[in-house]
């Protein structure tokens, strides 16, 4: 994160925004801008790809389904813009420890033992690792001592659109990304790579609300996708997992989604039609 607020130091905050005297090293400023820039950078992804993908990708019919509720697009947007200001919160204390050298993160591709290689070697781990760590915190979201305080109202949204991708209640969506800010304090990761996953998992996150089951045939089964993340929405007990379906078939929760076996929501769409 201290290559954004370089940037913006650089560019923004420094020639136009603080005083002249305050330093730019200085904690309280960089903890006041760091606030600031993971606000607007979370709200500029969340509404930006969100709206691309409700207008583009997600099926508008799915707002006849019976289970979708009245003004959800609204209340999903709300939601979430409620959140999104105290998910930030812990999430600072976490960019400004990076920001004061407290993590594994590294400039250079030089400063990886093994070059290029490394830095491929720890996007996968990096998905691996988040995926893992998502999946037991999703789970134990589900235990009946945090469901109804916390996770139950992402639940509320049973046909999700983009939108309720990040409607979450803030201690739900700050635990769920907790491993993605974990991961670099642990393992060595290149900042430009950091900075590119962190926005791959916030487009993805969006991409499995989108409401498009459309998975390559080979992998239906390995990649947890819209369709995965639908039945978990509708049937609860089902497919925690985040990038792939893995943990959930080590943890016994893997459930074949019903869009694949021609009776997801869509299907249940062209049955009332029929009738």
């Amino acid at each position: 994160m201290d290559l954004v607020l370089d940037a913006a130091d650089r560019h923004l905050l420094t020639p136009y925004v603080y005083p002249a005297g305050w330093p730019e090293g200085e904690p309280c400023r960089q903890l006041l801008s760091l606030f600031v820039i993971t606000n607007l950078g979370a709200l500029a992804l969340y509404l930006l790809f969100g709206t691309l993908s409700y207008y583009f990708i997600f099926d508008h019919r799915l707002k006849t389904h019976p289970q979708f509720l009245e003004n959800q697009v609204r209340r999903e947007i709300v939601y979430a813009l409620r959140s999104l200001p105290w998910i930030s919160v812990p999430t600072v204390a976490l960019f400004f420890a990076e920001v004061r050298g407290y993590s594994k993160l590294y400039d250079n591709i030089e400063d990886s033992p093994y070059g290029w290689t490394g830095v491929f070697l720890s996007m996968l781990s990096f998905l691996f690792f988040t995926d893992m760590g998502i999946y037991w915190i999703h789970r134990a979201l589900h235990h009946k001592l945090l469901y109804k305080r916390f996770h139950k109202p992402h639940h509320l949204w049973k046909i999700a659109t983009p939108f309720a991708s990040h409607a979450f209640h803030p201690v739900d969506g700050f635990m769920q990304s907790l491993p993605y800010h974990v991961y670099p304090f642990l393992f060595p990761l290149h900042k430009v790579t950091y900075l590119g996953l962190y926005i791959f998992v916030n487009v993805w996150t969006i991409s499995i609300h989108d409401g498009d089951y459309r998975v390559p045939r080979l992998l239906r089964h390995v990649i947890n996708g819209s369709a995965h993340h639908t039945d978990h929405h509708l049937y609860f007990d089902y497919n925690y997992g985040q990038y792939f379906t893995l943990w959930d078939k080590i943890g016994g929760s893997y459930k074949s989604p019903t869009a694949f076996e021609g009776k997801g929501p869509h299907d249940y769409l062209r049955k009332l039609r029929e009738k």
